[in-house]
């Protein structure tokens, strides 16, 4: 519901709020020249004084008056010549016609009505409404996914639309928030949707007497020039008509004969309040405070854009199903648990399969999860497992939901997963304790589907269509994701003699083409899935290149009886593969100069190898690196010992199982080093982990241990970003 808010009116009022944001940007800096080119009002003269040395010039005076831009200026007559020219508020001599600005006379126009009168003010209101609600939504938005408000300063993972989109809203956000809110009360005070003032001085007659010299008023001796809003004369012939003077306090009528002051109206608490508003939102009488303005509407366009990429793209990867009902009308809902997509696949088979057989069903993320999907006849979970029994994407916030909501259906729960991981399905485990914890009424036992097998989905089809009493068949055929031909050039083979085979890869797109075969950018620590011949199901290998480096490098160990594996290893120079990228932005560095603490072991130093390659700046890297064999797998031994010399590698700490020395783990390296890991964590440092599960259990034990003297613990560095995993 927060995303929707947030994303609706960006997406509909982008334009608009460019234009807004572009205009409110320029006119920011109009305060900061006039402050330049206006003389300052000193305290120490006072109105009667200032009037007395302008009347002395003229044959008329209309009045005077401070400007909003802090020029203080006289509308005259002499003879039959009427102007308007701006003085010197402490001596009164004239400055030159007051002319303002066409430029920013227009820019002002279209920033506050669109140059359509009215109507554009009135839509330009409602821009200043829907950016409130953008700014609001967006902060707890961004709050929400770095951990809470005071979180807020956290790094920001994500593609690089939503790193830009995330670091230019936290620089701008507090002044949008308050841009908007003004906008919106300025804009609703201009139609009278809000109480007026009605303090204004009694319309009483003057004395009758002759006319004083204006610098003779007591009245106005008494009243400082830096308090004078404007002091209107009476007019020249009538002797009843009085001096209206408006200040800070409020608003008097003054006798022109005596001096003596008739009528006196005191500013409210309103008045007061609306010139704040108006000077927060304009930053007239505070230049730093419109220029701060300025630049945070400057941020508006960027904003729009990298909103509209991201919304296009979660357009783009958003499943349609044909004839999916509304979730009040269905009989059935399907909620879908997915990573890569791939669930949603089958989500789609079931959804069809179940529409054809008279059902009315309706599909979405296990996100979505609300008190309506209870109503429906059943309800069917499809959920995958990411990393070590986490939750995928679209079902990172279900169980929370599921926590407060009340009601309850029929379910059935089915796990998509990898028998090969120790948490086969582990996350539709989750789900499935919580939903009879809940007391939800099983509709089919939790069933398991390994690696994507038809064969197995079918069956649960049956199973499904038995508890309906009606014939199921899903026929699933996967969807082939969208592959690049990439040929070996290059590969070193390490291993063998210790019974680990594992083989750098190095790949190229065939005729040579220097770009990376038109693979969208990428880093190392990115994904690179691979199709095996004969399947549809990628594996994925942590890239150890970026795609500035006109390769495509991958560290692969062989596995026994593994199908893509078997395949990669058995490749020779010139043979081809199909490839794509899949982003892995929660693996990088943060960016910053603060240290880098890599850990990993086998095949899992590839995409550390990447990120020491890629420290042209020579930020602190310390590698801590295990393997069985220094003579058999040692792997980026000999690139390690020259980025030692090129300083893009601080230290290198190596451990090996089957070493000369009795054999060590690199875990107990960390374990010996825990004074400099302590030292280094305290200075910032990121800590980076890739490679086998066992190892990466070990590894957390043993740095648990070495900060707990810190008063930290892993799950507090995880939370902050500074310590994250890449595990298989």
């Amino acid at each position: 519901m927060l995303r929707r808010l947030h994303s609706a009116p960006g997406v509909l009022l982008a334009l608009g709020l460019a234009v807004v944001g572009l205009t409110g940007a320029a006119i920011s800096v109009k305060p900061a020249l006039d402050r330049l080119s206006t003389p300052d009002i000193s305290r120490g003269v006072s109105v009667a004084a200032l009037a007395e040395a302008v009347a002395a010039r003229h044959e008329r005076i209309d009045a005077i008056r401070k400007r909003p831009d802090g020029a203080m200026t006289v509308a005259f007559a002499d003879g039959d010549m009427n102007g308007v020219e701006r003085v010197d508020p402490a001596t009164g001599a004239g400055l030159g016609p007051y002319k303002v600005s066409e430029s920013f006379r227009f820019l002002t126009t279209l920033h506050r009505s669109f140059l359509a009168g009215d109507a554009g003010r009135a839509a330009a209101g409602l821009g200043a409404l829907a950016m409130l609600v953008l700014s609001a939504s967006g902060a707890l938005m961004l709050a929400r996914r770095l951990g809470g408000w005071r979180a807020l300063m956290r790094p920001i993972r994500g593609t690089p639309a939503q790193r830009w989109h995330g670091e230019i809203g936290r620089f701008a956000i507090a002044g949008l928030l308050l841009s908007s809110l003004t906008g919106v009360w300025m804009s609703a005070n201009s139609f009278g949707l809000l109480p007026q003032s009605e303090a204004a001085a009694a319309a009483v007659a003057a004395s009758g007497g002759a006319s004083a010299p204006v610098g003779a008023l007591a009245a106005l001796q008494a009243i400082d020039v830096t308090d004078l809003r404007e002091l209107s004369f009476p007019a020249r012939d009538d002797r009843l008509d009085a001096y209206s003077l408006r200040t800070s306090a409020g608003e008097a009528r003054i006798d022109s004969s005596s001096g003596a002051l008739l009528a006196f109206a005191p500013a409210t608490a309103l008045d007061r309040f609306q010139d704040l508003i108006h000077m927060l939102h304009t930053g007239r009488g505070a230049w730093v405070l419109g220029l701060w303005l300025g630049l945070s509407c400057a941020a508006v366009p960027a904003l729009g854009v990298t909103g509209v990429v991201m919304w296009l793209r979660r357009r783009a990867a958003r499943p349609r199903f044909a004839g999916n009902v509304s979730a009040r009308s269905a009989d059935t809902v399907i909620l879908v648990g997915s990573e890569g997509n791939s669930t949603w696949g089958f989500a789609r088979t079931l959804h069809a399969a179940l529409t054809a057989a008279g059902h009315r069903v309706y599909t979405a993320a296990m996100n979505e999860l609300q008190p309506v999907h209870t109503k429906a006849a059943r309800l069917l979970i499809l959920t995958s497992t990411y990393g070590d029994g986490a939750a995928p994407a679209s079902a990172a916030k279900f169980l929370a939901r599921l926590a407060v909501l009340d009601g309850k259906a029929p379910v059935a729960v089915l796990g998509f997963g990898d028998r090969n991981f120790p948490r086969f399905c582990g996350f539709a485990e989750e789900v499935s304790a919580a939903l009879e914890a809940k007391g939800w009424p099983r509709l089919l036992p939790m069933k398991r589907v390994d690696r994507g097998s038809a064969q197995e989905f079918a069956q649960w089809g049956r199973d499904l269509g038995a508890a309906l009493r009606h014939d199921l068949t899903l026929a699933h055929v996967a969807a082939p994701p969208k592959t690049q031909a990439l040929e070996l050039i290059e590969r070193e083979e390490y291993g063998a003699a210790v019974g680990a085979p594992t083989a750098i890869l190095r790949f190229r797109a065939p005729g040579g083409r220097g770009d990376a075969g038109c693979l969208p950018a990428f880093e190392p620590g990115d994904l690179l899935g691979v199709l095996p011949p004969g399947s549809t199901m990628p594996r994925f290998y942590s890239l150890a290149s970026s795609s500035r480096e006109d390769v495509v490098e991958i560290c692969v160990r062989l596995r026994p009886g593994g199908l893509c594996s078997s395949f990669l290893h058995a490749l020779a120079s010139g043979d081809r593969i199909d490839a794509f990228v899949r982003a892995n932005p929660t693996f990088r560095p943060v960016a910053g100069r603060s240290p880098l603490i890599l850990i990993g072991a086998g095949a899992g130093v590839g995409p550390l190898a990447g990120f020491v390659r890629a420290n042209e700046a020579g930020r602190p890297v310390h590698l801590y690196f295990g393997g069985r064999s220094p003579s058999s797998d040692f792997l980026y031994e000999h690139e390690f010992a020259q980025r030692l010399i090129e300083k893009r590698l601080t230290s290198l700490n190596v451990a090996f199982s089957r070493g000369p020395d009795g054999g060590a783990y690199v875990q107990d390296r960390i374990a010996a080093d825990a004074p400099r890991l302590r030292a280094l964590i305290r200075e910032g440092a990121q800590i980076l982990v890739c490679g086998g599960r066992d190892m990466a259990t070990a590894v957390t034990n043993t740095l648990d241990a070495v900060i707990r003297p810190l008063g930290l613990d892993l799950a507090t560095l995880k939370s902050n970003g500074r310590y994250v995993e890449d595990v298989y």
